[in-house]
């Protein structure tokens, strides 16, 4: 009885260690600087920023997501806070914030498939942040930590062919376009985009002009 007692500690000791290890190496990984930007975990102090761009029509005509109550959001804040990075089967959502106040300007969602070989991105961004190239460098920095996290093969994002900034976007990072499809989205007929980035070429650099860009991918 005491080798299994012993065996049976040592094994916990393992998982103990190995879940140690794991969160020292995800808290490793953020906060991230960006040219002009900072992408870190989301947190309640962020709720009245995340509610005020949130709300707006413009930025969620694209989008997955719908405006949240605050008690239903603040539980998101929170979730994302202490959400692991990068589960199989799981989005995980990351903000972006000023680099001088940090202050939430906006977020990206990203999501690894469950056998751990893709991922799909997701981005919004406050109008008052755009114009500036944060939103591309951002996407960009998130691709990065996603493909040194895992080993995903490559990134999909998908958008209303109607949203061009989201085109543009995903078109400077080194998205490659892959197919249209016809879907109802809200209950209307619209047609996606299907753009795909493989390992290695999120490195491209993003262009000094930029357009504008708004809430960009159907996605969280």
């Amino acid at each position: 009885m005491d080798m299994i007692r012993k065996a049976m500690c040592f094994s916990f000791d393992k998982v103990r260690a190995e879940r140690r290890r794991r969160a020292a190496m995800q808290a490793a990984l953020l906060p991230q600087e960006f040219p002009g930007g900072r992408l870190r975990r989301m947190r309640p102090e962020d709720l009245a920023a995340f509610q005020a761009y949130r709300a707006l029509p413009e930025l969620g005509r694209y989008q997955g997501w719908s405006p949240m109550s605050d008690t239903t959001a603040l539980t998101f804040l929170t979730d994302m806070h202490y959400a692991p990075l990068f589960t199989p089967g799981q989005w995980v959502q990351l903000g972006i914030a000023e680099p001088e106040t940090d202050a939430l300007v906006g977020d990206i969602g990203m999501y690894l498939s469950d056998d751990g070989s893709a991922g799909e991105v997701g981005f919004t961004l406050q109008p008052a942040a755009q114009g500036r190239s944060l939103a591309t460098f951002a996407v960009r920095q998130a691709l990065r930590l996603l493909f040194s996290a895992t080993r995903a093969t490559h990134v999909v994002g998908i958008t209303d062919a109607r949203n061009l900034p989201s085109v543009r976007l995903l078109e400077r990072v080194g998205f490659e376009f892959v197919e249209s499809r016809h879907v109802v989205f809200r209950g209307e007929t619209c047609t996606e985009r299907v753009y795909a980035l493989a390992r290695h070429d999120d490195s491209r650099e993003a262009p000094a002009n930029q357009g504008t860009t708004l809430g960009v991918s159907p996605r969280p």
